[in-house]
């Protein structure tokens, strides 16, 4: 990513976390998006703690996700992560798209995450 794009979009997700913050009631759902691979976690930002996290990078979604295209991956890791959040209590959270644009493999994981069960 060229550097100029990179600040574009740090700028983008500075602007947005002025808006949304996560409670204990409402966590926030946080993206990071690499060339490879996609990372999402459940941030409690009250007390400074990632309650649930997922990603192309685990262990027990290796087989589940190999030989298929990012959008599909990005929809397994958000129904992976909506499991781990509801069987950790949690049903609404905020949704932080961390300055990217919501299409995409951000757009597939935000549908896989409302398939696997969470509000936003």
């Amino acid at each position: 990513m060229a550097v100029k794009s990179r600040k574009a979009r740090q700028r983008r997700h500075r602007r947005i976390r002025m808006k949304i913050s996560g409670t204990p009631d409402v966590p926030r759902l946080n993206v990071f998006r690499s060339l490879d691979h996609i990372y999402v976690q459940v941030i409690d930002d009250v007390n400074g703690r990632t309650l649930v996290s997922a990603s192309t990078l685990d262990k027990k979604l290796q087989s589940e996700l190999e030989g298929k295209h990012k959008a599909e991956q990005s929809v397994i890791v958000g129904k992976t992560l909506a499991e781990r959040a509801v069987a950790a209590g949690i049903k609404r959270v905020v949704f932080d798209r961390g300055g990217y644009l919501y299409h995409g493999r951000v757009k597939a994981l935000a549908e896989g995450a409302r398939e696997g069960g969470l509000e936003f």
